[in-house]
């Protein structure tokens, strides 16, 4: 009866993600998919704890979206996720719960919780940082860059980042019984190394293009309805790729520490 109701609520929340225009449909059936597969590795919890990343950063993503239509532009993507954006979010959580699921050690439980720490931590950082009044620093260059370009970092966007990792950590904290005052510290600081991580690959190696038309650096192949030239990076790392390396990474970093500290 209980898998019954929390199956009919995970399909309830993304629907309502659909309608609300916070996912498109391939989102919302990714969003079904990585929620049951939470669910049935991490009972209830794991969906307090998704739930948490989930409005939060939709409600972070709604915030003053008319100073971010510009920046939309920029990216690939729009505040609408699809599926490889749901999966890219949530996709190491969930691979991190199924290896839980099936070998009961709590130390995959703390990964997949740090996965989403993050990823709530990168979308905090993105959303409220591209708010801020100064423009952000490449760290590729140490150069004053355009909001939204990626690699680059604000003190309100770092600021947000830290925040929203440790905003999933005391969810953590509050709903689960194993999560200890030491691993809220682990969660938070692994969640937030992963956002770290995030910005050094967004910086070095994701694939970037150069608009002739704008003269803005995009992360599209297309821009302004013409071909743009690539200025850096690899064709495999897109944001999406770069995204999941990065909440892997933050769920493989609190494995490290429950081992060696």
């Amino acid at each position: 009866m209980n898998d019954i109701f929390f199956i009919s609520l995970i399909i309830t929340v993304s629907l309502i993600g659909v309608f609300s225009k916070n996912l498109n449909t391939s989102g919302g059936i990714a969003a079904i998919f990585i929620g049951s597969l939470l669910y049935f590795s991490m009972e209830w919890e794991g969906l307090i704890i998704l739930g948490a990343f989930f409005f939060s950063s939709s409600l972070w993503s709604r915030f003053k979206a008319h100073k971010k239509g510009e920046i939309e532009r920029i990216l690939v993507k729009t505040s609408r996720r699809d599926w490889q954006q749901v999966v890219a979010n949530g996709g190491a959580a969930a691979l991190f719960g199924i290896i839980y699921l099936y070998s009961s050690t709590e130390i995959w439980l703390y990964a997949a919780i740090a996965s989403i720490a993050a990823a709530n931590s990168d979308t905090w950082a993105s959303e409220i940082g591209t708010l801020s009044k100064k423009k952000p620093l490449s760290i590729r260059t140490f150069h004053l860059t355009e909001r939204g370009e990626s690699g680059a970092i604000s003190i309100l966007g770092t600021i947000a980042g830290l925040f929203g990792s440790f905003f999933i950590a005391s969810i953590a904290f509050l709903f689960i019984p194993d999560i200890d005052f030491d691993l809220f510290w682990f969660i938070g600081l692994a969640g937030f190394l992963g956002n770290i991580l995030d910005t050094l690959l967004g910086a070095f190696v994701q694939i970037e293009f150069h608009c002739p038309k704008c003269k803005r650096n995009v992360e599209n192949p297309v821009h302004c309805s013409v071909k743009t030239r690539r200025i850096k990076g690899f064709p495999m790392f897109q944001n999406e790729s770069v995204n999941f390396l990065s909440s892997f990474f933050a769920g493989i970093v609190i494995i490290f520490m429950e081992i060696c500290l």
